[in-house]
């Protein structure tokens, strides 16, 4: 018999099918089954995840058994019941109505029915449950594929909810995914850079490969591949009702989570539950505890589209993401604060720098959590495990030391996972500087080149690892990073920080571009390995400062340019700091003349103006600073009298101190006294946060 066309279609299909064993084997067992043990087998899952495929392996598994199939395509139907039993009819090949019937009620071993896009038929879904399947024999199959999972009427009818059995169809896992691409003879030195597109999406995976196999020496590069992206969006979004379901679409792409309040506040909606709703309802989009997340190549396709046809809108979504997570950050403190701070370090993720470093898992266990007294054993012993017997010994040290803030990360059965043991420097003692050679370096680095002043601290982040994968880059990694953001922005009176790695050589290129500086002389060894050093000065870029800094570098396309050599901070003695106040006042109205105060270049002026202001914008930052110390003594009684006296001496000056005690009717002696008492609660003002203990 000469092969059939189909025959070489069927062969072809094979060859490149990979995966599904557990959906085949569910599959094998019904049909194989004396009884079917489900009559109803609903398979769902996004655009493009391979539901088609896995029904043409169904079909030739239906051959291969001899049992018949029907194969239907809601995309083909008409949404009423005559045209789907036309439909039903012609691919069984027998004329509709009786004929049809007899077809389907005359005894047979097994007869399968296969629907394709059934999300296209949703208006017959109530027939086809209530009516039509109850009136098949028991031994036909119906196999259900579309891109929502079954209606809650199936799962809430006692009948049907022993008779339905639910697929949720998802990506391929790596190892199918490769044994895909190796069919496809796509190059072996592409496939990582594939699979971190993909997510082992079928679809996606085919058209990648599709595009190697009409050129041999393609590099894969998502944005260069904007037909790819297309053809993804079109099986995901296969039509948006509006402009403004597209920007929700794509701010949810953007973000980790998306909720309500913050759809509503990044579109500048007063009400987006209607937008909310929408995105729920999609195929591809998930929904967590905290909020709405989209299938990893939904996400990918998404923003790789965006940022390909309008970046400059996708750079004002960062912006708006950014303002939101800023704001919440000021709005609250503990686990709240670290996962807005979680939320606002993933917008990160898509900068070519960041993007390496940092594995997301959207959902887990881990949580930070203190110290416990029955921890220190464990994590004692992933110090062991990962630094050697010293580094441990110097570990129980830290545990019990006053000086040490402990943050542990708990697995799913509440034992240390990950932790971070973060060490006061200003809190240690010349004993610990000799036991512990990490101390000793930090301290002779700040000692020579950042001394702290009175109110000031530094950190060392002594100790930070995962239980299970030490300081390599994964979901725990991430967290523990978290962490230690959080404390920059939260420490109180933070000056310096330091931050060791047992490879600096892999993390330089991170640390450079989140402004972390390689410190040689502050690296130090334990137990035969050294470890390298990074560090900031908090009063050169200030926490605030630093957000925007990385905030301009977010969505950078390519490598960040060598920093820009900037001028160092000026660092004052508390006095010095009070006399620097008082001769700003004095030239308050004089820019040309603010210009030479060494405050422009201090910790509070660089946190209001940003690190790499200008100079006039830093001057009008200083004036900034000073008027609103002043006018903060308008409300307390005690202190009006001192904003009086302040006003008419350098907001609104009288041509002469005299003159300002006559028109405050105040004796010229007790004028001055008040003066002098307004000084210096503007210093008391100002000086904590020169240092950074508030703001």
């Amino acid at each position: 018999m000469t092969p059939r066309l189909a025959d070489r279609l069927l062969a072809a299909r094979h060859r490149r099918f990979v995966g599904r064993a557990a959906e085949l084997g569910l599959f094998d067992t019904a049909l194989a089954a004396s009884e079917l043990p489900f009559s109803v087998l609903h398979v769902y899952g996004p655009g493009g995840v391979g539901k088609t495929t896995l029904l043409n392996t169904f079909a030739a598994a239906c051959e291969r058994r001899g049992v018949a199939v029907a194969r239907l395509d809601g995309r083909d139907i008409d949404s009423v019941p005559d045209a789907f039993l036309g439909a039903l009819a012609g691919s069984l090949g027998v004329a509709a109505g009786d004929a049809l019937d007899r077809a389907l009620l005359a005894p047979a071993a097994r007869r399968v029915i296969l629907v394709d896009t059934y999300e296209m038929l949703t208006p017959l879904d109530g027939w086809l449950r209530e009516t039509w399947l109850p009136q098949l024999p028991e031994t036909v199959l119906v196999v259900l594929a579309g891109r929502q999972p079954p209606p809650v009427a199936w799962r809430a009818d006692p009948g049907w909810q022993s008779l339905v059995q639910t697929v949720p169809l998802r990506n391929l896992s790596p190892n199918e995914s490769l044994a895909y691409l190796t069919a496809r003879t796509v190059p072996a030195d592409q496939h990582q850079a594939v699979l971190a597109f993909t997510h082992g999406h079928p679809l996606a995976l085919s058209l990648v490969a599709d595009v190697f196999a009409h050129r041999a020496d393609w590099r894969f590069e998502p944005s260069a591949a904007p037909d790819i992206i297309k053809t993804l969006l079109e099986q995901f979004v296969m039509k948006v009702p509006g402009p403004a379901h597209r920007a929700a679409l794509e701010i949810c792409a953007l973000v980790r989570l998306t909720t309500e309040s913050l759809l509503a506040e990044t579109l500048r909606l007063p009400d987006a539950h209607e937008l909310f709703d929408w995105l729920r309802g999609l195929s591809f989009i998930e929904a967590g505890p905290l909020g709405l997340f989209p299938h990893d190549l939904a996400r990918e396709a998404l923003i790789a589209d965006l940022h390909w046809r309008n970046p400059d809108w996708y750079a004002e979504l960062h912006s708006r993401a950014r303002q939101y997570y800023a704001a919440r950050l000021q709005q609250t403190t503990g686990l709240e604060q670290q996962r807005v701070l979680f939320e606002y370090v993933f917008l990160h993720r898509d900068n070519p720098i960041m993007r390496p470093f940092l594995e997301w898992q959207e959902t887990g266990s881990a949580l930070p959590d203190t110290l416990r007294a029955d921890d220190h054993e464990a994590v004692v012993a992933m110090v062991a495990a990962h630094e050697g017997a010293d580094s441990a010994r110097l570990a129980e040290h830290w545990l019990a030391h006053p000086a040490a803030q402990v943050t542990v990360y708990r697995d799913d059965k509440q034992a240390p996972g990950g932790v971070v043991v973060a060490l006061a420097l200003p809190q240690t003692t010349d004993a610990d500087r000799a036991a512990d050679p990490a101390i000793a370096a930090a301290r002779n680095h700040l000692d020579q080149h950042a001394p702290l002043r009175g109110g000031e601290s530094a950190t060392l982040f002594r100790f930070w690892l995962a239980r299970d994968t030490y300081q390599a880059v994964s979901p725990m990694q991430t967290l523990l990073f978290g962490n230690v953001a959080q404390h920059y922005l939260t420490a109180p009176g933070l000056a310096f920080s330091f931050f060791p790695c047992a490879d600096p050589d892999f993390w330089h290129a991170l640390f450079t571009h989140i402004d972390l500086q390689r410190l040689l002389e502050a690296d130090f060894e334990v137990g035969g390995r050294r470890y390298g050093v990074f560090g900031h000065d908090w009063r050169v870029t200030p926490p605030l400062a630093w957000l925007d800094l990385l905030a301009e570098r977010e969505i950078a396309t390519s490598p960040a340019p060598a920093p820009t050599p900037r001028a160092r901070p000026v660092v004052l003695s508390e006095p010095e700091f009070a006399t620097a106040v008082r001769d700003a006042l004095r030239d308050f109205l004089r820019p040309e003349r603010l210009a030479r105060s060494p405050l422009l270049r201090s910790r509070m002026v660089s946190e209001r103006a940003g690190a790499n202001a200008a100079e006039p914008e830093r001057i009008a930052a200083l004036q900034a600073l000073l008027r609103e110390a002043i006018e903060s003594l308008q409300a307390p009684p005690r202190d009006a009298k001192l904003y009086r006296a302040l006003y008419r001496t350098y907001i609104a000056p009288a041509p002469t101190q005299e003159a300002a005690a006559e028109l405050l009717d105040l004796p010229f002696s007790t004028y001055r006294r008040h003066l002098s008492a307004g000084l210096a609660r503007v210093v008391e003002l100002l000086w904590p946060r020169d240092i950074g203990s508030r703001e």
